[in-house]
């Protein structure tokens, strides 16, 4: 009996796709998975939504009244604005960083059973920690209204690019950690060591300035500093919105641009390496959950 030929040329390989490409492919569900999150942060708890409010707040109050009232912060002027406009950005990237590393994890029935791309759950967890940061942001904008804040088009612009590049480097950490996380769960302590160093690592409690007067005689180290996303991210949030409501700010380092341009390569990296890591343990994602 002669064999018949079957072309399966136009067939997907199983439980392969096609990366981040998949998610724009899949948006239906990506919607789905987003409302889930959202419907279940805060199910069966009493304050709810409130909280998106309180823990920003609560970390907020701790950090001024130790470094704006105890160690006397007051060189720079509205440190209360400084402070808070760089919070909201280190807060959206802890979040988002922390929620895509336990999206295939806290979805492991739904990994188990059926084939979707698995990108989505990284995409949509970070998606979600963007609804999250918004109340923050609106009581930041509400307040520096309130003390005569005039927002401009070229600060808008740089807070907005400050924030795409902390959800892509987001975006790319997470998918190299929730893939190492469900092989390996210590994946997830590396995790919270990222997130306690990013408050520290980046012009949130103090200004740049003290570091490129601490390390003036490395240059090289200061521009490291300074190329970090979450500092360029940062400084763009102290752009937009410090700066307009004080009479003597204090400026971009001069390296900034190249800075920038370090900053925007190593996120590019660290989005092909977290594909790439991604991809190589989701073949055993079932397996392994």
């Amino acid at each position: 009996m002669t064999g018949t030929f079957v072309d399966v040329s136009e067939y997907d390989r199983p439980g392969r796709g096609n990366g981040l490409i998949d998610v724009v492919r899949w948006r239906y569900l990506l919607g789905v998975l987003i409302r889930k999150g959202t419907a279940t942060r805060y199910r069966n708890s009493t304050l709810g939504w409130i909280w998106s409010y309180v823990k920003p707040a609560a970390q907020f109050i701790i950090y001024y009244f130790v470094m704006g009232i105890i160690l006397q912060n007051h060189r720079l002027e509205q440190y209360a604005v400084y402070l808070f406009s760089g919070i909201v950005v280190v807060n959206l990237f802890n979040e988002a960083f922390g929620n895509a590393t336990n999206s295939i994890v806290d979805n492991r029935a739904l990994v188990r059973k059926i084939y979707l791309p698995r990108e989505l759950f990284p995409v949509a967890a970070i998606i979600g920690a963007v609804i999250h940061f918004l109340p923050q942001l609106a009581i930041l904008i509400v307040v520096c209204l309130f003390i005569g804040w005039v927002p401009t088009l070229t600060g808008l612009i740089g807070f907005i690019l400050g924030l795409l590049l902390v959800l892509a480097l987001a975006l790319g950490l997470g998918l190299l950690f929730s893939g190492l996380n469900v092989r390996y769960r210590d994946a997830q302590n590396f995790v919270d060591l990222i997130k306690m160093f990013s408050t520290w690592t980046s012009p949130v409690l103090y200004s740049w300035v003290l570091v490129a007067d601490a390390l003036k005689n490395h240059p090289w180290m200061s521009f490291l500093y300074t190329a970090n996303p979450l500092t360029i991210a940062v400084e763009l949030s102290h752009t937009a919105i410090w700066e307009p409501v004080v009479s003597t700010p204090i400026g971009l380092p001069d390296t900034f641009e190249a800075a920038s341009i370090t900053a925007v390569v190593i996120t590019i990296v660290t989005l092909i390496v977290g594909q790439l890591v991604f991809r190589h343990y989701e073949r055993t994602f079932a397996q392994d959950l």
